[in-house]
């Protein structure tokens, strides 16, 4: 199994931290926070990782030439100081011709504690072009996003209208199957996924997995601090 990390974001929530440092090296009980993502990926069965950077991306790159890569495959795709968004960084990477027929779609700053395979088996069985993870947030965690039910995201909005965010009781986990085709439709070069993953649920295209253990990030300093403590734990 192929996975993608978006690890080109500017990180300003976590300044000065990231001034110098992108998010994803930022150490996390010992180690670089891109360690433990790894070897979490690397338990689940993903072999190939295809790492989608910009803004000090060559720390990144320096840094996994200097560790052992727990997996059998690497790639870089670097958008430079020209940032795309995320559905750009997609777009790149698609050119670049370094992604797979289907492949899952990571943050760089977060850490997921659930089962990748079942979630690939799920998008496999869906015969749907994606697949969103969701989680019943009611609001606990951040801004709900989702309407969803029986394996289906009936509507991904981010800034949805007071009306409908009263009826969203589900967030975005964090963790997408994509087929290589969905991204193939990007046609501009800055673009965010969020836009795609709308369209896809409006046209009944999004296909949904529930889980049920929270979330972990480090893109605020109180989520690094709950990651700390999860791993100490």
């Amino acid at each position: 199994m192929q996975c993608v990390i978006l690890a080109g974001g500017m990180g300003t929530r976590m300044r000065p931290l990231t001034d110098d440092c992108p998010k994803t090296l930022l150490p996390v009980a010992g180690h670089p926070f891109a360690w433990h993502q790894m070897h979490r990926l690397a338990g689940q069965g993903i072999d190939d990782v295809v790492y989608c950077i910009a803004r000090h991306g060559e720390q990144i790159r320096q840094y996994w030439a200097r560790q052992p890569v727990p997996m059998r495959s690497l790639r870089f795709v670097d958008e430079g100081t020209d940032l795309r968004g995320t559905g750009g960084a997609l777009r790149l990477a698609l050119d670049e011709r370094v992604l797979e027929e289907s492949f899952f779609v990571l943050y760089g700053d977060s850490f997921l504690p659930l089962e990748f395979e079942p979630v690939w088996s799920a998008f496999e069985a869906s015969g749907s072009p994606a697949l969103m993870t969701v989680l019943k947030n009611q609001g606990r965690w951040d801004r709900s996003n989702v309407i969803y039910a029986d394996g289906r995201v009936n509507l991904y909005a981010k800034n949805a209208d007071p009306p409908t965010q009263s009826r969203m009781q589900y967030i975005d986990y964090g963790l997408t199957v994509l087929r290589r085709s969905v991204i193939a439709g990007i046609t501009e070069t800055v673009y965010d996924l969020s836009a795609v993953f709308h369209r896809l649920s409006l046209e009944g295209q999004l296909a949904g997995y529930e889980v049920t253990e929270r979330f972990y990030e480090i893109g605020s300093p109180e989520g690094l601090r709950d990651l700390e403590k999860y791993l100490a734990s």
